[in-house]
């Protein structure tokens, strides 16, 4: 029963040290299993005329993201609902986590109207254009 339960081994071996792999293993002991999992992975590149954003949200249905903007800000949110149903299961260990993710990002500069969003494989795409660059209004004043 005991060889199923996972564990944790040190990292004592200056080859295979990470200090990214530190941090998320300190942050795992202070705040335990469930700690600080209100986020998930996001890259962002920029492809010239428009940014994409892909968003991991794995095990996720389409209706279970919600995008929304408001005030210059886009805030991706998906939650897992709980299956109570599971309370007389006779589990050993239990890690899949139920709740929910929230992350927002700032956009000012994004044509808000013209941000699409796909979802395929457990990422979430977001193509964002950029505004087109204002031309600075300039006018001749005539001489009275």
């Amino acid at each position: 029963m005991f060889e199923i339960i996972p564990f944790e081994r040190r990292r004592n071996q200056v080859a295979n040290w990470d200090p990214f792999r530190e941090f998320d293993e300190m942050e795992r002991r202070f705040w335990g299993d469930r700690g600080m999992q209100s986020a998930f992975r996001t890259d962002i590149t920029d492809t010239g005329d428009a940014y994409k954003l892909e968003a991991e949200l794995p095990g996720f249905n389409k209706e279970d993201i919600k995008i929304d903007i408001e005030d210059g800000r886009l805030t991706i949110s998906a939650e897992h609902s709980s299956d109570e149903k599971n309370e007389k299961d006779n589990y050993v260990r239990r890690e899949r986590y139920f709740g929910s993710y929230s992350r927002s990002f700032d956009i000012t500069g994004i044509d808000e109207e013209a941000i699409g969003a796909e979802y395929k494989d457990g990422i979430l795409v977001l193509n964002m254009p950029k505004k087109a660059p204002e031309q600075p209004k300039a006018r001749r004043l005539e001489i009275q």
